[in-house]
């Protein structure tokens, strides 16, 4: 689906610790020595220009135990997909949101308590410590700090203002009217991407959808799973985050190219205050964590940042907005929570200074322009929205999204996204360029820039951790999206390339 280093950074980021050989050993050896060997360089190409670009400093790790946050995070996996997805919960241990808590770490746990009628799971280590996530209703399930029994925000129910989805059609509601198929479109290529698409029971797909100039054209479930099914879709949320950001731009809040006003970084002399939201929507804000995805990445020097934005169970946005520059902005692109952690930031921070309410701000003013009603927006115990991968929702909610971009921002009349946004989104980030990675655009997406994937190099994407992917297709109004269970991503993956090429076939360019 990309070149083997960028697949390593997506998939092979659920490890920490010693156990990164462990947690990819699914992952096949390179067969080509020519391969193997051109990302070696390529990696060493970006030690050597990020080394060169530096600016002085060090990076201090979250506080708190790193086995502890990886069981917050299990607990958090397991409370979303018992309590939220539906799955079982000895599925759910096995199979899902690998992502924060690697399977051989879970294995440490030494008591496991799912507690249905207070929607609780809690995880105890053999320390004696014992990890708690609950559901909180709409804000999903949040990891509690060691020392609390709950959160420090009053949660909110969100309802959405539409009608019902039984009895409208698609895409407002569910009602799939009856239609001849489109022109020039070969069904049958369509069939058989699906079967493709949705692989072999070691895909464990759960979701596969295909929309062309938005009608669905191909729909298929796993068991148990259904078109309100919220799944979990982790780094797909940053587009999600992104498009928040534009509709707050297209609304008069923010400007791209402003400098993000972001509080903590008012102090006169602060060299923060020269990074753009541009900056931030491109992952170039500069500013230093660690990530797993770092070419350079080493677990002995401390837990990663970028895994403690789920798992801490602090205050994420205080954290992403007090950390200091490694690069001056624009001009090195790390994959790296902070910047769309910094995103949601500014999205509460305009929503509040608007008079409106935090909570419910994404449901009113875009889910309830396109349909979307079975969204899970979780968020950390302080009530930050943790949509940099921490949400929960249907295939055809994230068709909905998907195909609010093919329509260039615009739904029923009504311009959602600033005019330009979806060629903004679509074009490759300069820092990402510099680097020699085509891969990386604006507003949280993910572009085929170099080629990788059997689909037009303007194609671009949400993806997330584990084998979750939105494509959207322009040229041929085509949006596709697939989720799985995170143990079947390799497999997931194969099956999804094989089906893009076999969609490229079937649907003509229009």
């Amino acid at each position: 689906m990309r070149t083997a280093f960028l697949r390593s950074a997506l998939r092979c980021n659920v490890a920490t610790g010693a156990l990164v050989v462990a947690a990819c050993a699914s992952e096949p050896p390179a067969t080509d020595a020519r391969a193997a060997t051109s990302d070696d360089a390529a990696r060493a190409a970006l030690l050597v220009r990020g080394d060169s670009l530096a600016l002085p400093g060090t990076w201090n790790p979250p506080p708190g135990d790193g086995l502890e946050h990886s069981i917050a995070g299990f607990a958090t996996t397991l409370c979303a997909a018992v309590f939220i997805t539906g799955l079982d919960p000895a599925d759910a241990a096995a199979n899902v949101g690998w992502f924060t808590s690697p399977p051989a770490e879970r294995a440490v746990v030494t008591d496991t308590v799912v507690d249905r009628a207070t929607q609780t799971v809690r995880l105890t280590l053999p320390s004696g410590v014992t990890r708690v996530a609950r559901r909180y209703g709409s804000q999903g399930c949040i990891p509690l700090p060691v020392d609390r029994d709950s959160v420090y925000f009053t949660p909110v129910v969100v309802r959405p203002n539409l009608p019902d989805a039984a009895t409208t059609p698609w895409p407002m509601g569910d009602v799939i009217e009856p239609a001849p198929w489109p022109a020039g479109v070969d069904s049958a290529k369509v069939a058989q991407a699906m079967t493709a698409g949705f692989g072999p029971d070691s895909a464990m797909t759960l979701a596969l959808l295909v929309t062309h100039k938005g009608r669905i054209i191909g729909e298929r479930y796993g068991t148990g799973i259904g078109i309100h099914t919220p799944l979990e879709s982790w780094s797909m949320g940053k587009s999600l985050t992104g498009t928040l950001i534009a509709r707050l731009i297209q609304m008069g809040d923010y400007t791209l190219d402003q400098p993000a006003p972001i509080p903590e970084w008012q102090q006169p002399g602060d060299p923060r205050q020269e990074i753009r939201i541009t900056d931030i929507m491109r992952m170039s804000s500069g500013l230093r964590i660690r990530a797993p995805q770092d070419p350079d990445f080493d677990s002995s020097l401390g837990y990663p940042d970028h895994l403690w934005y789920y798992t801490g169970a602090g205050n994420s946005f205080e954290w992403a907005a007090t950390r200091p520059q490694q690069w001056k902005p624009n001009t090195v692109g790390r994959y790296r929570n902070t910047d769309p952690v910094l995103a949601n930031y500014l999205v509460r921070l305009a929503v509040e200074k608007r008079g409106d309410d935090y909570r419910t701000f994404p449901q009113r003013a875009l889910f309830d322009k396109i349909g979307v009603r079975d969204a899970v927006l979780m968020t950390d115990p302080y009530g930050n929205n943790l949509t940099q991968g921490a949400e929960y929702l249907p295939a055809r909610d994230w068709a909905r999204v998907a195909n609010l971009y093919v329509q260039d921002g615009v739904w029923n009349g009504e311009r959602l996204l600033p005019e330009g946004y979806v060629g903004y989104v679509k074009t490759l980030a300069p820092a990402w360029v510099a680097d020699g990675r085509w891969v990386y655009g604006g507003g949280f997406m993910w572009v085929n820039g170099d080629g990788a994937d059997p689909i037009p190099k303007d194609a671009f994407s949400f993806r997330g951790a584990g084998g979750q992917s939105t494509i959207i297709v322009p040229d041929r109004d085509l949006v596709v999206v697939r989720i799985g269970k995170y143990a079947g991503s390799a497999a997931g993956d194969a099956a999804l390339t094989a089906a893009l090429a076999l969609l490229m076939e079937a649907v003509p360019v229009q």
